[in-house]
């Protein structure tokens, strides 16, 4: 079975430090590029999700799941493709612990994907309601879209952050058993169940939600949607700047301690500890 089977959980923590380090030191504009394209990637998975969650007669739960796997596209694009996403950049906190890197260096590169990815998240809001996208179905796929960004811009702050520790740990998690895989059929299937599983519970994840609430945004001034969601202009009230910018920041706080602190900290605490280097 050599060189078919997975890499063991030592082996991936060894090169996920390994890969911190080369990220970490990656030139600002090709960091910042590959984060705009992750961004980008994330909203396609996320464009997928609101239309699989359209119209669908199976109940909550399975269309939830459906919703889910559909949402997984986003970060097989960005593992298989390959991007910054800064979720699950969130793992170089393993090699900042092991001091493969300093803390500046992983601070200049979650702020690098950041940017990039909130730009590239927010092209795709642009250029789907560009599309007349949400016009689908007799504005269908559009009521989709506003009713989960009124949903997740009324969250409150704790909440938000709660769930954003919640999604991350199964993206990180995604991402942890991708890297075990030896084979992009391997990695599509390591993906999609961790996805599918904080997508379907409902958790907040700070890059998606770059599209989501943005796109909703833009069509809370749209008549035929709003009475296409049976939305009066006071249901989506708090669909504004202040309801984006704290569901965001929260999640962005829950992802770190999410990716960073229970999974990237902990596996560094089983597999590398003794092992770093000064």
């Amino acid at each position: 079975m050599v060189g078919v089977d997975s890499f063991s959980p030592a082996e991936i923590a060894r090169m996920v430090d390994t890969r911190g380090a080369t990220k970490a030191a990656a030139p600002v504009v090709t960091t910042l590029v590959l984060g705009v394209v992750a961004g980008a990637f994330i909203a396609l998975g996320a464009v997928l999700a609101t239309v699989v969650n359209t119209g669908s007669t199976l109940g909550i739960g399975p269309t939830r799941l459906l919703a889910g796997a559909a949402f997984s596209l986003g970060l097989i694009l960005v593992i298989v493709g390959g991007a910054e996403l800064f979720t699950g950049n969130n793992l170089l906190m393993m090699s900042w612990v092991s001091r493969q890197i300093t803390l500046a260096s992983l601070l200049r590169n979650w702020l690098l994907v950041y940017i990039g990815n909130a730009v590239g998240a927010v092209s795709v809001a642009l250029l789907v309601f560009a599309a007349d996208w949400w016009n689908l179905a007799d504005h269908s796929i559009g009521a989709t879209a506003l009713s989960i960004a009124a949903g997740k811009s009324g969250l409150s702050f704790e909440v938000a952050f709660v769930r954003g520790i919640l999604a991350n740990a199964l993206v990180c998690l995604a991402v942890w058993l991708a890297t075990a895989g030896r084979s992009v059929t391997d990695k599509v299937l390591a993906i999609v169940f961790p996805i599918t599983a904080f997508v379907a519970a409902g958790f907040e994840h700070s890059i998606a939600n770059m599209y989501f609430i943005p796109v909703g945004l833009l069509l809370s001034g749209q008549p035929e949607v709003l009475a296409a969601a049976n939305l009066s202009p006071a249901a989506v009230a708090g669909l504004d700047w202040s309801g984006m910018l704290t569901n965001i920041a929260a999640a962005t706080l829950g992802n770190i301690v999410g990716g960073a602190g229970l999974v990237g900290v902990v596996y560094w605490f089983v597999y590398l500890r003794g092992r770093s280097t000064s």
